[in-house]
Parts: C-alpha cells; structure tokens; sequence
C-alpha cells in the first residue's frame, strides 16, 4: 500500500479556504472541471502537432446515484507520475499556467494560439466542496504507465500505479451527504448537470457528452389508440460548442440573433436592434448587444440589475458586469467574451477592474460610432 503523502501548500489551513471560501457557489466545481478536461486535450492536440485523431476529443460525465459518484472524463494528454505529484500535490501549482508560458516562447505559436483556460492551479480543488473523496486515475500520452491519486482532502494524498487503456485522465467524485443546508444529491440528476453544463461550459471546444434516459414511443404502436413508450438510453452531446458570437457575421440570420436573444435573456419579442463587433488592441473582445424593443421587465424597481453577461475565452464568468454599461445604457442587454481577462483564481471576479472599465469605454465609442439608438 503507497505511503500517504501530505500537500505541499503551507498548512492544511490553506486547502480548507480554498475548499470553503473561494467560490461563492458550488456548483462551481463542475466548471472547473471540465475546463480543466478541456485544457488536458488542448495540450494533447498542441503536442501532436495537429495530427491527433480530433474525432476522439471529448469530455465525458457520467453520475452514478448508486455508488453516489459523479465522473468526468476526458481523451486528453493525461499526466505521468511526477505531473501528478506536482500538479495535485501542490495546491496553486497550475499545470495549464506552465504550458501555456512553455508555448508562448515558441516562435510558432503566438498567445492567441494557445487558447488554455485554466490560470492557476486551485479548480480542481474545488470539488472538495462537493465530494468527500476524489480519485483521479490518468495515464500519459504515449506512456504505457497508468496511475491512480486518491485524496479525500486535508490528510493528504496516495498515488499508486493502475491500470488504463487509453490516455487521459478519469476524475471520481463520491460526493458528500446530503443535510439539511446543502443537497449535494442534486450533482447527480441529469437534468441539473445539463443545465450547469449549459450555463457554464456551453462553447468548450469539445463534446461534452453523457449518457441520458428519454421515453420513445415503441415502434409499432404509433398507430394504435394508446401508444407505447419505452425507456431507452441516448448518449447526448451538451454543449453547443461554437459560440454564437464568434462565428462570422454574415453567415448568422436575423433569426438566430432574435433567437438567440429570447433564449438568453427571457424576452418574447424580438429585440430593436441588435449591435454585433469586435474590437483588437491591448484588451481584445467580441461584444453582442441587444437594444430591447420594450423596457425590460422591472427596469425602474430597486431589485433591476443592469450589465452585461461576461465571458472569458468563452468560459461564462457572471451574469451581470455592471462595470460594462453605463447608467444611459441600463436597458441594454447582452455579453462580452474576452481573451485578456486576468481572473482571480476563482474565476468569479476579476484581478483588476480597470480592465472592465477599458472594455466598457472601448465599446461605448465604438458602438456610438457605428449605430443610432432609439428611444423607447
């Protein structure tokens, strides 16, 4: 049996902030972790030289109310033995961090090329607040070797070797008892982990599937007074994976924008306009806005909440980015995507705030450049 090993953070101190005081929501801790399957094939791709199979890219989730096990999975690099002591030994070590500065001194890859989420080191982390132990098993592209790290969190961790077949990495959650305060059963429901997935990680590059139970009606019985349904499994993709905003203009109808519109941000008619730019400087980003037809609904009560949706490399960050709008503009509804965003390390608020004001300053001149707003 291996030798426990403790963290090599300072204290244990340090891994219960990071568990209990970081992040304001917990399920958080499914973003996090598919970004970080997300930054594994990135890797895995850039590696390759491009001639991995793309076909065989995915993340995959896989819940188990049984066993009370929540899976992620993904067809990534995957990590050796010694990654694994460094990456997760060490709390704030960021794999993705190392890489990405790695690429960046290559004269053949410029930063925009080298798209990785993952900033620093703590998200995967944060499914300590939902799992009570976590396994990781992971085996290293074009290694024959496999091994397993099992933690269940302050007191330390054990790395023993195992078996794979195919690279990349398995995360195993067993999640913690529901109580009265939290109901951590929820992570186990199809239909919660879509909407998350949804919410969260709806434009990650790659499939995120899952197997899901739907009732067909069986075949045969369409036809009959009282027809039949069974229960069969669809193994579905979640993610739509190509954001609306960064396809090209003019290949998006006016009808996927007022969809896009209604389905985002709960309207019933179709907006007045719709402002759809980019901008390229120091701070990159792609806004699409919507002037609404009406005034939103609650516009003149305490409780309305003006801004703007906020992503980072298509990641969604928060709902409302009140720094992006000023006050003449709270009407407006909408997001920005940036590429240069300096998050802090739980992604849920930003380094410097300075950078919401230059995007809000550069997209209110260019948006008065280009386009006459009516009045209501």
């Amino acid at each position: 049996m291996a030798k426990k090993k403790q963290f090599k953070a300072e204290s244990k101190r340090l891994l219960d902030l990071m568990i209990n005081s970081i992040y304001t929501h917990k399920e958080i801790f499914l973003r996090e972790l598919v970004s970080n399957a997300s930054d594994a094939i990135d890797k895995y791709y850039y590696e390759s030289q491009g001639h991995a199979d793309a076909s065989q890219f995915e993340i995959r989730i896989e819940p188990n109310k049984e066993a009370r096990t929540l899976t992620i999975s993904d067809t990534g690099i995957g990590m050796s033995k010694e990654e694994l002591e460094e990456n997760l030994g060490t709390i704030a070590k960021s794999g993705s961090l190392a890489f990405k500065e790695e690429m960046k001194k290559k004269e053949e890859n410029n930063d925009e090329d080298v798209d990785i989420i993952g900033q620093f080191g703590v998200g995967f982390y944060s499914a300590f607040m939902v799992a009570k132990d976590v396994r990781v098993i992971t085996k290293k592209a074009g290694s024959d070797e496999a091994y397993e790290w099992v933690s269940a969190g302050e007191d330390g961790y054990e790395i023993t070797p195992c078996t794979k077949e195919t690279n990349g990495t398995t995360i195993i959650l067993t999640l913690k008892e529901d109580t009265d305060e939290e109901k951590y059963s929820q992570y186990l429901e199809t239909y919660e982990l879509k909407e998350l997935i949804k919410k969260y990680s709806d434009y990650i590059r790659y499939p995120i599937k899952m197997n899901v139970e739907t009732q067909k009606m069986k075949e045969g019985t369409e036809e009959s007074e009282k027809p039949e349904y069974e229960t069969v499994v669809e193994d579905q993709t979640l993610n739509s994976m190509v954001p609306l905003w960064k396809r090209q203009k003019s290949k998006i109808t006016d009808e996927e924008y007022n969809q896009f519109y209604k389905d985002h941000f709960y309207d019933y008619q179709d907006p007045q306009k719709v402002i759809h730019f980019s901008v390229e400087g120091n701070t990159s980003f792609t806004a699409l806005l919507y002037i609404p037809s009406h005034l939103p609904q609650g516009f003149y009560s305490q409780d309305y909440k003006k801004g703007l949706q906020l992503y980072c490399r298509g990641v969604f960050i928060m709902d409302h980015a009140e720094e992006l709008l000023p006050d003449s503009l709270r009407f407006v509804k909408g997001l920005v995507d940036s590429q240069d965003l300096s998050l802090n390390i739980s992604r849920e608020m930003l380094q410097h705030d300075h950078q919401l004001k230059l995007i809000a300053g550069r997209g209110t001149t260019s948006r008065k450049r280009t386009h006459k707003i009516d009045k209501f």
